[in-house]
């Protein structure tokens, strides 16, 4: 039997002068979704980082990634090559 053994080396980042207020709010919100600062940090980059190599998102998709933690079940169409008639409100 052959057993190989793989090893990825992680990087490590050191951030100094972290204001006591940002390190206290990082710590809430970790705790909020139930994980370690350091984690948090970590999905922190993942996310800001994927944003910056993602294409801009439509509307729809902006409204519907707002509103997800609020029930919305469903995507917004996105009104692609659409014509939208402003309402008349009574005139």
């Amino acid at each position: 039997m052959l057993l190989s053994c793989y090893h990825f080396a992680m990087a490590q980042l050191i951030v100094r002068n972290v204001e006591d207020e940002v390190r206290d709010r990082l710590r809430a919100l970790a705790r909020r979704h139930g994980r370690s600062m350091e984690e948090e940090v970590r999905e922190i980059l993942r996310a800001a980082v994927a944003r910056r190599h993602a294409p801009a998102a439509r509307f729809g998709s902006q409204a519907s990634a707002r509103f997800r933690g609020c029930g919305l079940k469903a995507d917004i169409a996105e009104p692609r090559g659409t014509h939208v008639e402003p309402p008349s409100l009574g005139r």
